[in-house]
């Protein structure tokens, strides 16, 4: 039984229309091998909504997907770490991160 698992995480970007402007016009081109890189970990989709400077991320991912093997997979690849090092220039970490932590996982409070 194939079961698809749903992942939500937030993030903030520097409060700073020019910085969140770039980092939109960023993500409307996102480079191949970034696509890739998400594909290939087994994430079936990614939508990224803003308000402010707040993002939220939502992922769906196969059975197989793993944050570890993702991080670790991301860590070996130059383009990723080109990319990620570049969006950093417009994001920072939330206000209760610890250090080094990034994109936050969100827990889900409520469905229906």
């Amino acid at each position: 039984m194939k079961c698809n698992m749903r992942y939500c995480l937030a993030l903030d970007l520097i409060n700073d229309p020019e910085k969140i402007a770039a980092y939109e016009a960023y993500h409307q081109k996102v480079w191949p091998e970034i696509l890739d890189s998400i594909k290939e970990s087994g994430i079936l989709s990614m939508e990224i909504y803003r308000v402010q400077n707040r993002l939220f991320m939502i992922i769906e991912t196969d059975e197989n997907f793993s944050f570890e093997a993702k991080s670790s997979s991301d860590a070996k690849n130059p383009k990723v770490q080109e990319w990620e090092n570049l969006m950093w220039n417009y994001q920072q970490a939330l206000p209760f991160a610890k250090s080094g932590e990034k994109w936050m996982l969100m827990k889900k409070i409520f469905s229906i």
